[in-house]
């Protein structure tokens, strides 16, 4: 099976525990997490081959988002380490709805060092995905690093997928964001987005925003918006599905769930970029695969955490079976 390949920055979340007299958490409990490396994790759950390509710090969260990587199956012979920088890490907070807020120490972080001659020889060869978000490109050697893997993906004849999954507490004040993500958003054939953030980049209204994606390599667009329906775009159709409704203890791990149960389905069903044009024109084929990815998103929210939230492929079929 060819595998989907993770790249961008593995970090510590800490979740609040508790509160004391004056509403403040008690502690902060760490999980092992970070978009793409969550996003790994989902699809070795699922019974799909993944690999993780990063830099880890060589401390104490170093090792254990290595180790946490490991035991969930995740290939991590593209991982990194350095003694220039420590791990980032995030603190979150959660609402009484389980919407979550960030806190990070990251720049500078080890994530952000990692630099094309980084990546292994051979590092795209029998790789079906390459998947990246925009949580390492808010650094210009970062950035510049992300493209490149991209590039050298598309040239290996992988799908290349990008998820924005915009934080914009990790960009510098005086950086426009939408002028960073762009160059990534053309370069990628199957883009996922939030609603509010398709919101934030539809400055010019969303037709707008359509035209200018499908100028370069994307096929495929899918936009989630947490209970309520799911749109999906093609240059030449679109559509939308209903979610499914359930009780959310923690979103944090959400969006890279829908992805990874995406990709997941994308790499066991061998669709490569050229394939995306056919999925589309297959409405149940289409249909049934973001179904999969939806439902691997709705038992992510049910829990807490990061990597620890991430659904079996068991786990999704049976709650697809019970679950309309």
């Amino acid at each position: 099976m060819r595998s989907v390949l993770c790249f961008g920055e593995a970090l510590i979340d800490f979740h609040a525990e508790g509160r004391d007299t004056h509403g403040y958490p008690r502690a902060f409990v760490p999980f092992a997490g970070g978009a793409p490396a969550n996003v790994a994790v989902a699809v070795a759950k699922l019974g799909g081959a993944a690999r993780f390509a990063g830099m880890l710090g060589t401390d104490l969260f170093g090792d254990l988002l290595l180790d946490s990587l490991k035991h969930a199956n995740v290939d991590t012979r593209d991982v990194t380490r350095t003694g220039e920088a420590n791990t980032a890490l995030a603190f979150v907070a959660l609402d009484a709805h389980g919407d979550r807020s960030f806190s990070f120490y990251r720049p500078p972080s080890a994530d952000l060092l990692f630099r094309p001659e980084h990546f292994r020889a051979d590092a795209f060869d029998g790789t079906a995905v390459f998947h990246i978000c925009s949580n390492s490109m808010t650094e210009p050697g970062a950035a510049e690093t992300t493209r490149e893997g991209m590039r050298r993906a598309r040239d290996a004849g992988a799908l290349v997928s990008f998820d924005l999954n915009l934080r914009p507490a990790l960009w510098p004040r005086d950086v426009d964001a939408r002028a960073h993500v762009w160059p990534a958003l053309q370069l990628a054939d199957l883009v996922k987005l939030s609603a509010e953030e398709f919101e934030w980049l539809a400055v010019d209204g969303e037709e707008a925003v359509l035209d200018r994606l499908w100028q370069g390599h994307a096929r495929l667009l899918v936009v989630t918006d947490g209970p309520n329906p799911l749109r999906w775009f093609h240059p030449d159709a679109d559509g939308e599905l209903p979610a499914y409704r359930v009780p959310m203890v923690d979103s944090t791990a959400a969006g890279d769930a829908f992805v990874g149960g995406l990709l997941q389905q994308i790499a066991e069903q061998q669709i490569g970029a050229r394939d995306l044009d056919t999925l589309v024109a297959t409405l149940p084929r289409l249909h049934a695969t973001l179904r999969h990815a939806a439902a691997a998103a709705a038992i992510a929210v049910t829990r807490q955490g990061s990597f620890v939230s991430l659904p079996t492929t068991d786990e999704v079929l049976a709650f697809m079976a019970t679950h309309s």
